[in-house]
């Protein structure tokens, strides 16, 4: 021992000598110096004194003695961001997940799985035997290898020496405080020290730069070195005092600054180092680990000392974040790799839970990076969950813990007041839920006495908090006055969801176990008796009503104070419905005397009448808190731990109570009850609308109490059906998707609903298509499970279905006997019978009061007293009526009473049947009648079936037939109608043909032909204005008519990707053949009167400016605008050109012709074109078409009117800002290059989407080529048609060359037939001359007419060709050249499964960054590149200003056009501009036709190859920017992204 402690304090005095010598230094080291220093000088001599010889041939030892010794668990650490999977068949929880690794190679992969992204601080199940049900591991980590390892008795105790030493020195350093001093082995003699600071989650990353900048005078690129835990200042004792008195004085909030000797600050660097050591030696062997694991957590020496793992965890708040996960890290590679050490830890974290949460709550970091979050790695598992109840009481502390956090909000009554509450502070209180939800998550099997004892200790605890609870946050109703400050609600709403999972969790462990169930059940109602809002605050008195006598304390909700908080309530009607199902009627009487059912009933009745008495509008001076209070009350997220198990404490005392009482209570408590007892009487057309509503809400309570049994323990359902029945309503309402489906309906604790299970048998899946996604629709057969009174319908949705198609369509015809139907109105199905514990239900439905009520509004209805009822309460009464003489007849249709009543019944019913203003229910009406002659046979004791049967067939027929003839008349009704009117307008047709005769014999025939042959009509074709709606002819001297467009620049047709253009020193006077970047121009065609345009640009640009953000959707400095009619982005116009057919006279047109017509008969001749005949083509035909410079007709414009000429002065002006992008300049020359640059790229694309050369006559390609022509012709003035085809000639055999292998036939066509396209297109575009009809087609010969075409008009052209030098070097393959045809340019492609991707992500590496934070890998769908998005690490200067990767990316990659996949989020971004961007669906669906951003639904998802498609054509099409138009139009963005940081 003596010799360890020797040994102990030799290598902490070398540490003492050698970290100070590398770590801390006053000059940075260069990367990678210090970390081999490291290596060699201090973590080598550490090994070597552990295996007593040379690492490598120590490990070697181990290897070849431990073969079969290998991990067991992955044990694989999450970062924040990394993808998991879980798979739902075989997972125990949904916390059990596997990294992507063990996924790919486990069993899971071919089961239904989920995915997300991980928080962080987590790690990989596989191996873990207890987190799966089957396959708990991958083909990695078999379980086949076994864990026992032989381990020398010499490195056994030199490791254990080494790890205590080595942990202690770590946890002394990082645990040190400021007034801590060295030990004597590590003191140093310098006395120089750092200002250390530390970031925190408080301020801003652009704050913490600011403050380093005023306190240390330093620029802005050294105090972003600086962020993070940094040493800031180095110097003495007082210089740091000095510099941290001024970072912490700077700003209100201080930093945290500590001053650290620089010998300590090298020790804390260097015990961070050593925990990654520390993982990377016991994970050479088992054994290593077990003895890491004993020295963590072996007892100190003193008493009064932890143990060193619990001193690191009880000061993990206070260490920056790399510290932290280095800590946690550390223990999950360790302690929570062992079974034993596991359980020894999970008792020492109990044992300190309390303190860590205290400090969590105080901390600034978010859960994923503190110790409070390891709770997930040990609370889930279920035997270490029963042991911790058993031996640690883990649940009373947990539940402890809250109340202690919660007890400032606690009120003079001992509720919870959540007013003026610190809302950060108590989401954190929340997040302890979670731990208990993670002890509840496996209910046992197998009961102890002590796991009685304990859970139900903790049972009592948490009924102790629930007691505050109940009744908080009372209101009372508000009268004259509004509410001047609304109440706090959030809180409260907020923390019953919180409770929602584990309430239920309680109920299902009492289940599992009857002497639990029933202990729990007492200790409910002992706390529900206790708690201080007793319901009644007056003494009883009786009220009267039909000869009964209810004896019970008054209560008005609209006068007294209530709340919806009743949890002890709710969760005693759970237990009563578990009690039910284990014991008989006979064990429950137990509790006959002790439970007074009105005492019961008293507080959920109250919340059911607040939500009636708020549908009624008696509480709009409260304020919205109370509406959106009663709307969670009734929403899918609380309801079934608060309206349903309302519903089913009223179900409880209905079954107990006397049936008059019951209802008399309920028309008490709904203030209804003089109202049916004649004693209240109003004028008040107010007041009236508010007692109508609230006897609709009444009827429908009764409805729901008396018909909703669809619960396990009600009545004999399953948990499949009653969620069948509820996806059944849901898709009455309308189709619905998937990801719909399952927000509409409850969750489980394990985030499950059962939809998978049900949805087959209930509905039809219709698959998506390019867009929106997969639908169900319900199937016929299920309508007759429609139930109109459906409890779980909100208001909006009750109106929406009952104007649903599928249900005025079908649900008119419902099935009564098979092969049988009748005409009625909606009606509710026949529910289940009730259980034995709740048949006395039904008595309700033939109770005196009951058939008051009914008979006291059938009354008002018959006297037709409009304002006394309404369509509702009618309706509702017909759906009782038919509950009483159909659902339980058996009970009391021969009884007297029934007889009696329904006499009375059938009398109104009667009376009601001839009344106009029922008509809509006489269908109803007529039903219940039937039935009333069906209970009176059955009285008569005739054959019931029988009976029934010819009086519903006798009712059936006479409907039928009724039917039948209106059907008929109708039809014949309209026939003769619709004959009539077709006379009358045949009648006028031939009256106006006849008076106007002179104008019909002028009309040409269609087959005539224009004087001019070759040549399209002279002007263009009446153009109707979409803004004034006049129309005007298109001529060169009329007013200018316009077309919207957009001019962008592109690289869609690139065959260089990543060059640019520089609009400085020379610039291409045409396109270059590798279009790097051109521009393009495109519109949506629709038409404007110049003036109108500019009236409505003027009218855009001054109320646009008013509107929030509008700068996100158009650039109105930059002339942007939305077309007016479709909405298209556009930032100019083109004018409209007439054709002037004198621009090709008569003589050159015919031999334009005789030329075409000789080449095609030699083309018909021949089956192909070599080359030799080509060139000869071109030296023989003679020089007819060359154009005499002097000719004044050669100009193409001439004499257009000045708004003309205006027009195409704003086109080309924008075509050369957008392309150049450049301040607008007229006088610049490159305006007309860029014209025709614009022209050229533009046709180029077109030809490369459109395989026939033809457009129509008004194209926008039109005006741009004849804009192109004016400014060429500007600059050479009268030499147009010379100076255009030449290029056009020369760039022919250019490209001729480039695309020919051995200047075969079949290469010269394909490498021609691109650029010929074009030219045809050009040529149409420019002159109107129309092509011929064998252009249209796809096939024959279109390569040799396309050619004649071109070859005619330009066969002087060759012979200055061929004497061009260019064309020499480009034949001899002197020069580089563009090949054609061009490769059409594509999107990436994408892989089918989309965890393919991902697995891409998580190998993906930022390249100017080395730390573990969070990275957004996001792939550019043009070439491929991943990206590190959303960094600062990544940003780059773009045109002097700071830039994120893909805005920096795609100024290169498209022109400032971008179209990015982020991988982790699953979602497409289109950017075009450094401030404009829009989110779009990515191609990836899920089975269910649905897309998931975010991963939040967490589904397998696949490409969609249409949708992809899609976005390819976006691209290619330039509508990117219009889409992101659209999008950010319909956002309505209040808060704008940044997106040049992307």
């Amino acid at each position: 021992l003596f010799s360890m402690q020797l040994q102990g304090a030799a290598i902490l005095r070398y540490l003492g000598e050698q970290v100070p010598l590398i770590y801390c230094l006053e000059t940075e080291p260069q990367q990678g110096e210090e970390e081999q220093k490291v290596e060699q000088r201090l973590l080598y001599p550490l090994e070597c004194f552990l295996f007593g010889e040379d690492p490598c041939v120590g490990l070697q030892k181990l290897q070849q003695y431990n073969s079969s010794s290998s991990a067991q668990q992955c044990g694989r650490v999450f970062k924040e961001g990394e993808t998991v999977y879980s798979c739902r068949d075989c997972a125990i929880d949904p916390t059990c997940v596997l990294c992507i690794e063990c996924f790919q190679k486990s069993v899971h992969k071919s089961h239904r799985y989920k995915m997300h992204a991980s928080a962080g601080g987590g790690f990989c199940d596989c191996g873990d035997l207890e987190a799966w049900k089957s396959g708990p591991c991958c083909s990695q980590h078999d379980p086949g290898t076994s864990d026992e390892c032989v381990m020398d008795p010499g490195l056994r105790e030199r490791a254990q020496m080494l790890f205590h030493l080595l942990l202690r020195y770590m946890t002394d350093m990082l645990v040190w405080k400021e007034t801590y001093e060295l030990s004597e082995e590590l003191k140093v003699k310098e006395d120089t020290y750092f200002c250390v600071l530390y970031n925190d989650e408080h301020h801003s990353y652009d704050h913490v730069i600011y403050t380093l900048q005023r306190a240390l005078a330093c620029d802005q690129n050294q105090a972003q070195i600086y962020t993070g835990r940094k040493a800031v200042k180095r110097g003495t004792l007082s210089s740091c005092q000095q510099a941290k008195d001024n970072i912490r004085h700077i700003i209100q909030i201080p930093l945290r600054v500590e001053i650290l000797h620089t010998a300590i600050m090298a020790h804390q660097t260097f015990a961070l180092r050593l925990g990654a050591w520390f993982q990377k030696i016991i994970g050479y062997l088992v054994g290593l680990r077990e003895v890491f694991c004993q020295v963590a957590l072996e007892p100190a020496a003193d008493n009064n000392q932890l143990c060193l793992i619990s001193r690191l965890m009880l000061h993990d708040a206070k260490l920056y974040k790399g510290a932290r996960k280095v800590v946690h890290e550390l223990i999950f590679s360790s302690l929570l790799m062992d079974t034993e050490f596991k359980r020894q830890f999970a008792m020492k974290f109990t044992e300190h839970y309390k303190q860590l949460q205290e400090d969590f709550i105080s901390d600034d970091h978010q859960r994923n990076i503190s110790i409070t979050a390891l709770s997930v790695q040990i609370f889930t598992v279920p035997t270490l969950a029963r042991q911790l109840i058993e031996e640690g009481s883990v649940i009373k502390v947990i539940i402890d813990t809250v109340m202690d956090m919660m007890m400032e909000h606690l009120d003079s009554n001992n509720r919870f007041q959540f007013q003026g509450h610190n809302p950060d502070k108590f989401f954190r209180v929340q997040v302890i839920f979670h731990d208990l939800r993670y002890i509840l998550i496996s209910k046992p099997s197998v009961w102890t006495e002590t796991l009685r004892v304990k859970f139900l200790e903790g049972l009592r605890t948490f009924l102790h908090f629930l007691c505050c609870m109940q009744g908080m946050e009372e209101v009372k109703r508000q009268l004259g006055q509004h509410v001047e400050v609304e109440p706090e609600w959030e809180a409260g709403l907020t923390l019953q969801m919180q409770l929602r999972h584990i309430l239920a969790m309680f109920q299902d462990w009492c289940s599992s176990d009857e002497r639990v169930l029933l202990l729990a059940f007492q200790e409910c109602h002992r706390a529900l008796m206790s708690c201080t809002n007793q319901p009644f605050r007056s003494e009883p008195t009786d009220s009267y009503m039909c000869k009964q006598i209810l004896h019970a304390r008054p209560y008005k909700v609209s006068e007294e104070p209530v709340s919806i908080h009743l949890p002890i309530s709710r969760l005693l009607a759970g237990l009563y419905v578990l009690l039910s199902l284990w014991f008989t009627g006979v064990c429950l009487c137990v509790f006959q005397v002790q439970l007074n059912f009105t005492e019961l009933a008293e507080q959920p009745l109250r919340c059911v009448v607040l939500a009636a008495q708020v549908c009624a509008d008696m509480w709009r001076r409260n304020g919205l808190s109370l509406v959106s209070q009663v709307y969670y009350y009734q929403d899918v997220k609380c309801r079934d731990e608060m309206f349903d198990k309302d519903v089913i404490m009223l179900q409880i005392a209905a079954s107990k109570m006397d049936p008059n009482h019951f209802l008399m209570l309920v028309l008490l408590r709904f203030e209804l009850f003089d109202i049916f007892n004649d004693n209240c009487s109003s004028k008040d057309q107010e007041v009236l609308k508010q007692w109508n509503r609230l006897t609709e809400e009444m009827l429908y309570l009764i409805i729901i109490i008396a018909g909703e049994r669809y619960v396990p323990g009600i009545s004999h359902v399953t948990k499949e059906e009653v969620t069948m029945r509820e996806v059944i309503h849901l898709l009455c309402i309308e189709p619905m998707a998937h990801s719909s489906l399952v927000k509409s309906l409850p969750e489980n604790e394990s985030h499950e609903t059962g939809l998978e299970t049900v949805i087959s048998k209930v509905a039809i899946f219709k698959k998506p298509g390019v867009s929106g996604h997969g639908l169900y629709e319900l199937k016929k057969e299920c309508l007759e499970e429609f139930n109109p009174f459906f409890y779980h319908y909100s208001r909006p949705q009750h109106s929406k279905v009952c104007d649903a198609p599928i249900i005025s369509s079908s649900l008119k015809y419902r099935l009564v006997f098979k092969k049988k139907e009748m005409f009625i109105s909606l009606r509710p199905p026949v529910p289940p019978p009730f259980c034995p514990a709740f048949s006395n239900i039904v008595y309700l439905l033939c109770c005196d009061i009951f058939i008051h009520i009914l008979k006291r509004i059938f009354q008002k209805a018959a006297e037709d007293r409009s304002n006394r009822w309404t369509e509702p309460m009618i309706q509702r009464v017909c759906a009782l009526l038919f509950m009483y003489l159909l659902i339980d007849t058996d009970v009391f249709a021969f009884s007297e009473t029934g007889s009696r009543h329904g006499k009375s019944l059938f009398h109104f019913l009667t009376k009601m049947k001839s009344l106009p203003s029922l008509k809509a229910q006489n269908d109803m009406i007529m039903w219940n009648l039937q039935m009333f002659e069906v209970v009176k046979c059955l009285r008569e004791k005739s054959s019931p079936v029988a009976s029934f049967s010819v009086d519903h067939s006798k009712l059936e027929e006479s409907v039928q037939d009724k039917e039948k003839a209106e059907r008929k008349r109708k039809a014949e009704a309209a026939k003769a109608h619709r004959q009539k009117i077709m006379a009358q307008m045949s009648a006028m047709q031939k009256n106006f043909i006849e008076s106007n005769k002179m104008l019909y014999d002028n009309v040409p025939e269609s087959s005539s032909q224009s004087d001019t042959a070759g040549v399209c009509s002279t002007d263009w074709e009446a153009q109707i204005c979409i803004l004034c709606q006049e129309e005007q002819e298109v001529q060169a001297q009329a007013p200018a008519m316009v077309l919207t467009a957009c001019v962008q620049r592109s690289t869609v047709l690139t065959q260089n990707r990543g060059k640019t253009l520089s609009p400085k020193g020379t610039y291409p006077l045409f396109m270059p053949p590798d279009l790097a970047v051109g521009t393009h121009t495109g519109s949506c065609g629709h038409v404007m009167h110049a003036t109108c345009w500019q009236k409505y640009f003027e009218a855009v640009q001054n109320t646009t400016r008013n509107r929030l953000h509008a700068e996100l959707i158009i650039d109105l400095e930059n002339g942007e605008y939305m077309c007016p009619l479709c909405k298209s982005l556009c930032n100019t116009v083109i004018p409209l050109i007439p054709v002037e057919p004198s621009k090709l006279n008569y003589f050159s047109g015919s031999c334009a012709g005789r030329f075409l017509e000789a080449s095609r008969r030699h083309c018909h001749g021949s089956s192909g074109l070599s080359l030799s005949q080509f060139v000869l083509f071109l030296h023989v035909i003679p020089d007819r078409l060359d154009y005499d410079d002097d000719d004044d007709e050669i100009r193409c414009l001439c004499g257009f009117s000045r708004s003309i000429t205006e027009m195409l002065g704003v086109c080309a002006t924008t075509v050369h800002r957008v392309g150049l992008q450049t301040a607008p300049n007229d006088l610049c020359p490159y305006v007309p290059v860029m014209s025709w640059n614009t022209c050229a790229y533009t046709i180029q694309e077109g030809g490369a989407r459109v395989m026939r050369p033809r457009l129509q006559p008004n194209s926008s390609l039109l005006c741009l080529n004849t804009l192109t022509g004016e400014f060429i012709c500007q600059s050479h003035r009268k030499r147009l048609p010379v100076f255009l085809l030449r290029s056009l000639i020369v760039s022919l055999f250019l490209r001729l060359r480039a695309g020919v292998t051995g200047f075969c036939v079949e290469g010269v066509k394909r490498g021609v037939l691109p650029f010929l396209r074009c030219a045809a297109l050009f040529f149409n575009c420019l002159t109107g001359v129309p092509p011929p009809e064998e252009l249209s087609g796809t096939t024959g010969h279109i390569f040799m007419y396309l050619i004649t075409l071109i070859i005619s008009i330009a066969v002087f052209l060759c012979v200055r060709w061929c004497e061009n030098t260019a064309i020499s070097k480009a034949l001899k393959g002197e020069m580089q050249i563009i090949r054609y045809p061009h490769k059409r340019n594509r999107l990436i492609d994408l892989p089918e499964d989309y965890s393919v991707l991902l697995n891409q992500a998580s190998h993906f590496k930022c390249p100017n960054s080395s730390d573990d934070e969070r990275k957004h890998p996001t792939l550019c769908l043009l070439c491929g590149v991943m990206l590190c998005a959303q960094s600062p690490c990544c940003q780059e200067q773009l045109n002097g200003e700071e830039v994120g990767a893909c805005t920096a990316h795609a100024a290169i990659c498209g022109a400032g056009v971008g179209m990015f996949l982020r991988v982790r989020e699953c979602e497409i971004v289109l950017m075009a501009s450094k401030t404009r961007g829009s989110p779009y669906p990515a191609p990836y669906l899920d089975d269910y036709g649905e897309t998931d951003p975010q991963l939040g639904r967490g589904n397998p998802l696949h490409l969609c190859p249409e949708r992809y498609r899609k976005l390819l054509h976006m691209w290619q099409q330039h509508c990117v920017l219009e889409e992101i138009a659209r999008s950010l139009e319909v956002l309505n963005v209040m808060f704008p992204f940044e997106w040049q940081m992307l």
